[in-house]
């Protein structure tokens, strides 16, 4: 595929190459890193520019105690993030859309969440620094680590940190007829 631009060249790399880790080194992402990510990744668009999201970057000590909460008895999922320094907990809040903007349709926080996660993801794998979205999770327990209010709802948590290795997993996706219609289904 031929491309525009440097900037196109670079976004469409940025996006074939970012994918979720869940093999990560022991090396710790800079606050400083961390605060990068969400003072870019909170530009991301949301309808009527409510922004319904609180976005709280855990690490250190805290980041220690987040893991158990991620993780099922009854099934084995994210166990890998034992091994993860730093999170980013996306947290839906109340959208105040624009005085009669409203859409009983639809609910657009939580898109605006997928969104800002969207943004968050890439904003890291610029400054290559890996990350996973986790949304299986134990909502109380994070609630109570991070001191969240009984009316914000946790609705992701994002694993941030080095993968252990640089290589590339082969994306699978639908082929592009299976997913695209054209003025049709």
């Amino acid at each position: 595929m031929e491309y525009n631009s440097e900037s196109e060249k670079m976004f469409r790399n940025l996006v074939e190459t970012r994918e979720s880790c869940r093999d990560y080194s022991d090396k710790v992402v800079s606050r400083e890193d961390l605060v990068d990510i969400v003072n870019t990744g909170r530009l991301a668009p949301s309808a009527c520019n409510s922004q319904p999201w609180k976005l709280i970057i855990v690490d250190g000590e805290t980041a220690k105690r987040v893991p158990e909460h991620l993780q099922s008895p009854a099934r084995p999922i994210n166990h890998f993030s034992n091994n993860v320094s730093s999170f980013i907990v996306v947290c839906e809040t109340r959208a105040v859309l624009m005085k009669g903007a409203t859409c009983d349709s639809q609910y657009y926080a939580q898109m605006d969440i997928g969104i800002v996660a969207a943004h968050l993801v890439l904003v890291a794998a610029s400054k290559g620094i890996s990350t996973c979205i986790m949304g299986a999770i134990q909502e109380t327990g994070i609630k109570q680590i991070l001191n969240v209010p009984d009316d914000v709802k946790v609705r992701l948590v994002l694993a941030v940190g080095y993968a252990r290795t640089d290589d590339l997993h082969t994306k699978s996706r639908k082929c592009f007829e299976e997913i695209v219609g054209i003025n049709k289904f």
